[in-house]
């Protein structure tokens, strides 16, 4: 989901200012109109019709940035509303987040990937995984074949290629080597996005989309050929070490953990992972094993099955409100038959059954409700920055596959809930490799071995690219990798205030106001959303 439009956030912020009925003072009108010169500034200006990336652009910036800081610190905040107060901390997080990507994460200048304009997929999450430049390319919104409008459209998008290939040569100055090796895979994926672009606009009458793919084209050769001459040199550390960790995931992702506490919690997850697969396995031993679907029928059949039965099991057990739009946002991402050899992690659990991949796709249905019911405060409408969202969505969507089944989602099939605890297993394993990694105490490959081997059945050892480009990810965006478990952990940990709070008071809890709460808070750090849900702060760093 792209963020909003500098125009279109300055005409929210003034109709918000006058119509909000929650309270607003001029001390929250005044954040409102800081939050839309932010984010108007967070926007790089241009350098030969590309963003500038350019050391002397940020250090010009970083002064801005202070006087931002400044003016926001200087709010007296503790009277107002709860909400009001959450919005506060969302732009002390994001402007943090600028911070620290000038002082330490710097991926225009230590990674390679961040000059990927191309991207044939929209993201399952508010904004694209891991550290983009601001002018990508979202391949996917195009239809073919293009229309007039549309071939101008794309005409401006590709535009940007053959300045901003040409900025990374001298912005990319970094030594961190896994970065460095890897994100040049990224660049290759985008000259043959672009060989694809050409073959399917061979018969566009537009010679400026024609010119401009061909210079896209010639730039990113160059670039390449340009990476590849480098890399022999690069031979540093690509993790940002476990202080720096902390301090990222504390001030920028509102995290209330450490490097230390992380790896703590994702060894727990990954050994309550396996004990309870086995426990799962022995209780099971005299059902039927489940079936893998060996035909592209049988594999529609299946899909269709289980995405009905979830939709079903939503609306019959009072898991949340239902909405309308959340049938076409899953039936529009069911997945196809994929040949056994080629199938990766997530496509093997999905041809014995896609229900708990289903179950993780709870990511579409927020998104469809950013779109149709977004939030009144337009601090929370689009994607916060810097992947800020991480905790909230990811972790939402990791720990509804194990709330579901313990709400009896396959009560009627238990040899499902063997899937529920792989994928877990899976994901505390990658985790907890990504950690290592940044600690720089494993190199990416070594990482990728422990995300490998710890996770069941050899599932992450049929496919190699996925546990490539998932520990990429999570080495060029801190704390991506362990959100799935950490973000689990902490909704967990609502709920659990939440409930307690409810039996305190002598009312009852009820699963359906939970997550329809939590839903109307919308895709924010989750310990934001406690505070909404509980009136707790405790997990927040001081201001």
């Amino acid at each position: 989901m792209s963020i909003l439009t500098r125009p279109l956030i300055l005409a929210l912020v003034l109709l918000f200012c006058f119509t909000s009925t929650s309270h607003a003072d001029d001390g929250y009108s005044g954040l409102l109109e800081l939050f839309a010169e932010w984010r108007e500034f967070e926007q790089p200006p241009l350098l030969d019709g590309a963003p500038d990336y350019t050391a002397a652009q940020f250090k010009r910036r970083y002064k801005q940035l202070r006087k931002f800081k400044k003016r926001l610190n200087a709010f007296d905040v503790d009277d107002w509303p709860v909400e009001q107060q959450v919005d506060w901390h969302i732009v002390r997080a994001e402007l943090n987040g600028f911070d620290f990507n000038h002082r330490i994460l710097k991926p225009w200048a230590r990674d390679p990937a961040f000059y990927q304009t191309i991207w044939t997929y929209k993201s399952d999450v508010p904004a694209h995984e891991g550290p983009t430049h601001h002018a990508v390319t979202e391949l996917w919104s195009y239809i073919l074949p293009l229309s007039t409008e549309e071939q101008a459209r794309m005409f401006k998008d590709l535009s940007v290629i053959a300045p901003l290939m040409k900025q990374a040569q001298k912005n990319l100055t970094g030594n961190a080597r896994d970065l460095w090796i890897t994100g040049i895979r990224n660049i290759r994926s985008q000259r043959k996005s672009l060989d694809d672009i050409a073959e399917k606009t061979s018969d566009s009458t537009n010679p400026d989309l024609k010119r401009v793919i061909e210079e896209a084209s010639n730039a990113t050769d160059e670039l390449i050929e340009w990476l590849e001459q480098q890399a022999p040199k690069k031979n540093g550390p690509s993790g940002i070490g476990k202080d720096n960790y902390t301090w990222y995931q504390q001030n920028v992702h509102l995290v209330p953990l450490t490097w230390e506490d992380e790896v703590r919690l994702l060894k727990r997850e990954l050994d309550r992972a396996w004990s309870s697969l086995k426990l799962e396995e022995h209780r099971n031993r005299h059902l039927p094993p489940l079936v893998a679907a060996s035909t592209p029928q049988e594999y529609n059949e299946l899909a269709d099955r289980s995405a009905t039965k979830f939709l079903a099991f939503l609306k019959d057990e009072d898991i949340l409100t239902y909405e309308e739009y959340f049938e076409p946002a899953l039936r529009e991402r069911l997945g196809e038959f994929v040949p056994e050899q080629e199938r990766n992690f997530f496509w093997i659990a999905a041809h014995y059954d896609p229900t708990p991949l289903y179950t993780h796709f709870y990511h579409w249905f927020e998104l469809a409700r950013m779109e149709q019911q977004p939030h009144a405060s337009p601090v929370r409408q689009g994607s916060v920055l810097y992947n800020i969202f991480d905790s909230r969505n990811e972790g939402t969507a990791t720990g509804v596959e194990e709330m579901f089944m313990h709400a009896g989602l396959y009560d009627d099939n238990p040899r499902v809930r063997e899937i529920v605890w792989i994928m877990l297993a899976q994901r505390a394993a990658r985790g907890l490799g990504s950690l290592y990694a940044h600690a720089n105490e494993m190199t990416m490959e070594e990482a990728g071995a422990v995300h490998m081997e710890w996770t069941p059945r050899g599932w992450m050892k049929t496919e190699k690219e996925l546990l490539i480009f998932e520990q990429h990810l999570y080495l060029r965006q801190p704390g991506y990798g362990t959100s799935y478990v950490t973000g689990k952990y902490l909704l967990e940990r609502t709920l659990a205030d939440y409930a307690k709070q409810l039996e305190e008071n002598g009312k009852d809890f009820k699963l359906k106001d939970f997550f329809d709460r939590l839903n109307s808070i919308d895709s924010i750090p989750i310990a934001l959303g406690r505070w909404e849900m509980t009136g707790l702060d405790n997990e927040l760093t001081s201001r």
